[in-house]
């Protein structure tokens, strides 16, 4: 019978090819198809590497794939050494029955000592997830506080001569704010109003901005405002804030009356962008180099970026256009863009950055 290198070797000069003839080819190199012919299969990289080329090379020479992989085959069952076990068959020095009772035994009292040790020793794994700072106090020193809070925050909320306490206990969907009397239950991009006296009247307005689900072990961007009127219930209000609020923020424009503007985003690269138009449904988009956006806002306008230099911004209004700083490059900014009135009397629309 024909042996594998004998078959490749006799088709290929049969057809008249040379090495370098079927290497062109089919692309196999002349040691490889050599190694084929002699079977000498040590000099391939791997066995995969040995049965492609085997394959196409056959192939290309017209004959049966499966009777050379036959052939092969057989070649390595050939070359398979003998166990030790059967070339030796004297007979143990015990019976096979105590012979495997004195290599068994020690064998299971060392496995059942470690195990054992292991129970006693070892304590469960916690689940992994993800760790939240250790809850905080905070006083609402103003007539509003805006920031991240986690699960187990506090804050104390002085109305008149009384402060009531107001905690995040879930950060579940949705959050949970336990007050004095119960609870209040806050919705993403949505106002809530809690009585925290019991007198009948809202006391104090939550508004919830940022928050995932899907982690809560981030956080929720919370704003309590203990002045109602500093939140509008529709957009033509504007926003009233003390002047030490006034102060704490950039002035971008200065009028004796709010009036709209209008907001222009231009992408210089990838950001994830989102935007809420005087405090109603929050929007947000995935943006790409050179798109633009133009938002017109009557009050008051809050944006997030993934990237503050990915994204130029600048506001339209009365006849004026300026350009706003957002930040330094990969930064996550939240920007708020309101009307507010100073001391004097005059309303400022201007620009904070929320942490």
């Amino acid at each position: 019978m024909e042996s594998l290198g004998d078959k490749l070797k006799s088709a290929r000069e049969g057809k008249g090819y040379s090495y370098e003839h079927v290497g062109r080819e089919i692309n196999i190199a002349r040691r490889y198809l050599e190694a084929l012919e002699e079977e000498d299969f040590s000099k391939f990289p791997g066995e995969p590497y040995l049965l492609g080329f085997l394959r196409n090379y056959g192939e290309y020479l017209g004959l049966d794939v499966d009777e050379l992989l036959s052939l092969y085959r057989a070649i390595k069952i050939q070359e398979q050494p003998i166990p030790v076990e059967q070339l030796l068959k004297s007979s143990p020095a015990f019976p096979k029955p105590l012979l495997a009772l004195f290599i068994g035994l020690p064998v299971l009292i060392i496995i059942a000592v470690v195990a054992y040790l292991g129970f006693i020793r070892t304590p469960a794994a916690p689940e992994q997830t993800g760790i939240a700072p250790e809850p905080k106090n905070y006083v609402l020193d103003n007539s509003s506080l805006e920031q991240r809070f986690y699960q187990g925050d506090t804050i104390l909320i002085p109305l008149g001569t009384e402060q009531f306490k107001a905690e995040l206990r879930s950060m579940e969907d949705p959050l949970t704010l336990i007050v004095p009397g119960g609870r209040a239950v806050l919705n993403l991009s949505g106002d809530t109003d809690v009585d925290l006296n019991g007198d009948g009247i809202a006391d104090v307005r939550v508004s919830l901005s940022d928050y995932d689900k899907n982690s809560p072990s981030s956080g929720a961007f919370i704003r309590f405002d203990t002045n109602m009127n500093a939140v509008p219930d529709t957009a033509l209000n504007p926003v009233t804030e003390d002047p030490a609020a006034a102060a704490a923020g950039t002035a971008i424009f200065t009028s004796s009356n709010t009036y709209p503007f209008t907001m222009e985003a231009q992408f210089q690269g990838y950001c994830m962008f989102r935007w809420e138009v005087d405090r109603q449904e929050r929007t947000e988009r995935y943006f790409t180099r050179g798109e633009r956006l133009n938002i017109p806002v009557q009050n008051t306008i809050r944006l997030w970026a993934s990237n503050a230099t990915a994204v130029a911004v600048e506001l339209n209004g009365a006849g004026r256009t300026v350009t706003l700083n957002l930040g330094n490059a990969g930064e996550v900014v939240v920007i708020d863009l309101r009307w507010i009135r100073d001391a004097g009397g005059r309303y400022r629309l201007t620009q904070y950055s929320l942490e």
